[in-house]
């Protein structure tokens, strides 16, 4: 443990930081798994929606610095081929 007050700050901020990260990963990936599995049954609406959800939750991990630009890109991408496949 930290001595120093501010170093005792940064302890608190950086382990709540930390817990919300790991809240928008845990639903970003929750989201995409959804799509993916609303892309294996084949319901078109079901899939279309879950997309659209997977598409924000990207976004919204983007816009927090949690997921790089290029990689969101790439996971939207892959997630739009799936669905037309």
């Amino acid at each position: 443990m930290p001595n120093i007050k501010s170093a005792m700050k940064r302890v608190n901020v950086n382990t709540n930081k930390s817990s919300r990260n790991k809240m928008v990963k845990s639903n970003l990936k929750t989201t995409i798994k959804k799509a993916r599995i609303a892309a294996i049954q084949e319901d078109a609406a079901a899939a279309s929606s879950a997309y659209i959800e997977a598409q924000k939750a990207i976004d919204h991990a983007v816009s927090r610095g949690i997921l790089h630009k290029n990689t969101a890109a790439r996971r939207k991408s892959r997630l739009h081929a799936s669905l037309s496949r």
